[in-house]
């Protein structure tokens, strides 16, 4: 009885940490949404977006007021496309994140992909 309660507990821990539902193929909207981190200095607002494994071409990122999306894709790799799959954990498909910024005036600075990670850096506009 306590083993089966355990596996339960673990279970029902596994999908809470989940932040992805795999999209079905030629799925249009979004099938997860990354993590993202906000920091701000005097001048510049930064968003942090986790993104393994997704190519910098599939990204958009868009600045409207004081609201940020970040959307793209990232694909199964081609050699498993055909593959049984007995766990799928890590997230594929369409994505799109939108954080709402500090009040402000942004304009998009900069943004690059190292590590994994997309950082977008945002200036502060006068206004």
């Amino acid at each position: 009885m306590w083993e089966r309660a355990r596996s339960l507990l673990e279970q029902a821990d596994r999908i809470q940490k989940q932040f992805c539902a795999p999209a079905r193929p030629g799925a249009k909207r979004a099938s997860w949404e990354p993590p993202a981190d906000i920091f701000e200095t005097d001048s510049e607002v930064w968003v942090l977006v986790v993104l393994p494994g997704v190519a910098p071409e599939t990204i958009q990122v868009e600045v409207l007021q004081n609201d940020v999306t970040i959307s793209g894709d990232r694909a199964l790799p081609p050699a498993f496309r055909a593959a049984v799959v007995h766990r799928l954990e890590i997230p594929h498909g369409r994505f799109v994140r939108r954080v709402t910024l500090p009040p402000g005036h942004y304009t998009l600075a900069q943004q690059a992909l190292e590590l994994g990670c997309l950082f977008v850096g945002l200036t502060k506009g006068q206004g």
